[in-house]
């Protein structure tokens, strides 16, 4: 079964039983398609997860759109099937397909998996070997397309180096047209040939030109490239200006997570938590001005009809222009009746105006992410706030008529002491008395706990993870005291987190653990139901590897990592500074108010000598100076929040 055709035939046969066709057939509104024979060079965009879930990443969408919209390249999309759909199309010999053209995957010439999230690890070989392509690089040649991977589970990229030819560090708008490029150009050489023109990409980590040696204790002891075109250190890739937003969403014909539209109105960020990866690995901060926002909004509107607007980032009120934009989309989209979502409004640099301006009407609730629930706990993690900020900004949103607030908590830090984690139940009954004060028995309060881990690239890379007991006796005193009316706690899996933990840390010894999980039936370990610990343990046992030697063990300070050649242009002597000072409580201001020479700036004016140097300069905001004119601190919503989650 290897023509379009002959897909399509059983496909008719297959669909009818199977949950959620809609999943499989394609032929959305704005999709594109392109005449197959009279494309030059072909890409399969794939997100190793269902339809569901990757109709509403924003990433995998920017590339279908930059690809397309080149007359002589295409793009088209494929998902992994679901367990029903991938049994018959397993009993059947049906190879994995694109939604656009129903071609097989092995007739593209480049699969471009996005990986977001170590869960989809599995996921991805999984989607591999439906294919019908070999899992592991040195055995495709090019009678198969090129395996390129990116997204932010890609900065550890080792645990996946012996199954993805390519992957891309940073950020991939340009990157993708590039690596396409030399690939057209190369048409005719091996694979090994091709490869090595790659690696001299920007950006373009080529795993099997490094060798890895270790230690007696199994501890990193050098990495180094093989070959003269493979760069000792692999520097993130940046678009120095955002490219265009995409306005043509495709609309799936069944409900996906996500029913909205997403604008990137800022990308990078300069509050510098600790814990927090996205931060580190996405600066320097850049800004899509305001008339390019409503422009984007307009088109979507008119291409879509979709009525929810989600203008994303990674703190939104430190977007420069944050009151202008949201005043502007009340004027000229006002009567629409739009759902507009601004997640993650932070501190000090959010007012009541802007609440006003959002004009949320369903007041459904309001999201606070305090992460910390004692002050000391925020100095130590970086995202310091009072307490009494805190109970103020609490006030502010049940006076507007918010009646549930949500707080994120994080729990398993090295330095948290259970005193820390009962200040959670005490913070959270402290804003519900806050609520009833306004609201009554309406009132509630929604705590979310999940477990530190300790990513790579962030300044908390040495610290190890908390105990499985430890966790697991920090989460019974919260399931214990964390009862009674407009109460209510959720949790994430502990040892879902330790997953994650061992996946994001580990090196290239990972890789065999991958696979062999994978061989035994671990597949998407994303979903609750379908984790399984037992394979991974069984995995890790065959191998001979321990998995407390990536989770629970703190890091000398001058170890070399696995991850130790990716570059992010965040330098090792800023987060060995910063970690430091997270060990005696010490914190550092916004980066736009104070430079603490983290390297970003200099790695990228020298890499980009033709843009003009203060295209990299951070955007303006208020000085620290005028901030202390303000009016007093209950004018402001001081904290990381999502409106109307």
């Amino acid at each position: 079964m290897r023509t379009p055709e002959e897909i399509e035939i059983a496909l008719e046969r297959i669909l009818p039983r199977v949950a959620k066709p809609g999943r499989y057939t394609g032929g959305e509104y704005n999709q594109v398609v392109k005449q197959w024979d009279e494309i030059d060079y072909k890409v399969a965009v794939a997100f190793p997860d269902i339809y569901d879930l990757g109709m509403s990443n924003l990433g995998l969408m920017i590339l279908y759109d930059i690809v397309n919209k080149h007359k002589n390249l295409l793009a088209e999309r494929v998902y992994s099937p679901w367990l029903d759909m991938e049994e018959r199309m397993r009993a059947t010999g049906m190879p994995l397909f694109s939604l656009e053209s129903k071609h097989p995957i092995r007739d593209f010439d480049m699969l471009a998996i996005t990986l977001p999230y170590e869960q989809l690890f599995t996921n991805a070989l999984n989607l591999l070997d439906l294919a019908g392509m070999p899992i592991r690089s040195a055995e495709r040649d090019t009678t198969y397309p090129l395996v390129i991977a990116g997204g932010h589970a890609c900065y550890n990229p080792e645990p996946m180096w012996p199954f993805i030819d390519v992957f891309v560090i940073g950020e991939g708008e340009e990157a993708i047209l590039k690596i396409i490029g030399v690939m057209r150009a190369a048409r005719g050489l091996d694979r090994e040939r091709q490869l090595r023109h790659i690696a001299q990409i920007e950006g373009c980590y080529v795993p099997r030109f490094y060798e890895v040696a270790y230690h007696e204790d199994g501890t990193v002891a050098r990495i180094t490239p093989t070959v003269p075109e493979a760069p000792p250190r692999v520097l993130k890739t940046i678009v120095p200006v955002l490219p265009p937003p995409v306005t043509d969403f495709i609309v799936p014909f069944i409900e996906t997570v996500h029913n909205r539209a997403p604008i990137e109105i800022m990308r990078g960020c300069t509050r510098g938590c600790r814990f927090c990866h996205a931060g580190m690995i996405t600066r320097p901060v850049r800004e899509r001005p305001v008339d390019e926002v409503l422009e984007a909004m307009e088109q979507i509107l008119d291409k879509t009809g979709y009525e929810e607007i989600s203008l994303l980032s990674l703190s939104s009120s430190d977007y420069t222009h944050v009151l202008e934009l949201t005043e502007q989309i009340g004027r000229r989209f006002g009567h629409l009746g739009l759902n507009i979502s601004l997640p993650s409004l932070r501190t000090e640099t959010v007012s009541t105006q802007l609440m006003d301006n959002l004009g949320d009407n369903k007041k459904s609730g309001f999201t606070l992410a305090p992460e910390a629930a004692t002050e000391k706990m925020r100095n130590i993690i970086n995202k310091y706030v009072t307490h009494q900020e805190l109970l103020d900004t609490v006030r502010e949103i049940y006076r507007r008529d918010w009646r549930t607030i949500k707080l994120y908590f994080m729990i398993g830090h090295p330095q948290e002491e259970l005193e820390d984690v009962r200040a959670i139940i005490d913070l959270s009954k402290a804003v519900l008395a806050e609520g009833r004060k306004f609201h009554g028995k309406k009132a509630g309060v929604n705590a979310g706990v999940s477990t530190f881990i300790p990513k790579p690239h962030t300044p908390f890379q040495w610290e190890p993870m908390d105990t499985m007991d430890k966790i697991q006796a920090k989460l019974a005193l919260l399931q214990r005291e964390m009862r009674g009316h407009g109460l209510r706690l959720r949790w994430n899996d502990p040892n879902e987190s330790f997953y994650e933990g061992f996946l994001s840390r580990g090196d290239r010894r990972i890789a065999n653990v991958v696979e062999r999980a994978w061989r035994s039936g671990a597949k998407f370990d994303a979903w609750y139901e379908h984790f399984h610990l037992p394979q991974w343990q069984e995995a890790f046992a065959a191998e001979g590897l321990e998995m407390a030697f990536y989770t629970h063990r703190r890091r000398p300070v001058d170890e070399l990592f696995p991850w130790e050649h990716i570059d992010v242009a965040v330098t090792r002597r800023f987060l060995t500074q910063d970690y430091l000072m997270s060990q005696r409580g010490e914190t550092r201001i916004d980066c736009r108010d104070q430079c603490f020479a983290c390297g970003i700036l200099p790695k990228l004016k020298e890499l980009r000598r033709e843009t003009p140097a203060e295209a990299w300069e951070c955007p303006p905001v208020t000085r620290i100076e005028e901030r202390r004119k303000r009016p007093a601190r209950g004018a402001f919503i001081p904290l990381e929040v999502v409106a109307g989650d």
